[in-house]
C-alpha cells in the first residue's frame, strides 16, 4: 500500500516510484530493499519524496527538516 496513492495511481501522495529495479537488485544481486523511494510530481517539478517501506513498518517524520523530503523518514514498526 502507498499512502496518499489513489486505487492504481494518482491521488494526493507520492505515486512514482521504480518497483521493477528494486525487485531485480533484490532477486539478481540478493540486496533486500530498506525502502523504495517514492515521488510525487506537479508539472514536472518534485513536490515530495517519501519512503515506502515494507510492511508493517510506516514510514516516520525524525522531527527536523522538511516533511516533503524523504531523508527525514525512518521507516519503523507501528
Amino acid at each position: 500500500m502507498v499512502p496518499g496513492m489513489g486505487h492504481c495511481g494518482g491521488g494526493h501522495g507520492p505515486n512514482e516510484f521504480d518497483m521493477l529495479s528494486v525487485l531485480e537488485q533484490w532477486r539478481e544481486e540478493g540486496r533486500t530493499p530498506a525502502a523504495v523511494l517514492a515521488t510525487q510530481r506537479e508539472n514536472g517539478e518534485v513536490l515530495r519524496t517519501r519512503p515506502l517501506c515494507p510492511y508493517p513498518q510506516v514510514a516516520r517524520y525524525d522531527g527536523t527538516g522538511s516533511v516533503d523530503e524523504a531523508g527525514n523518514f525512518a521507516c519503523a514498526t507501528p
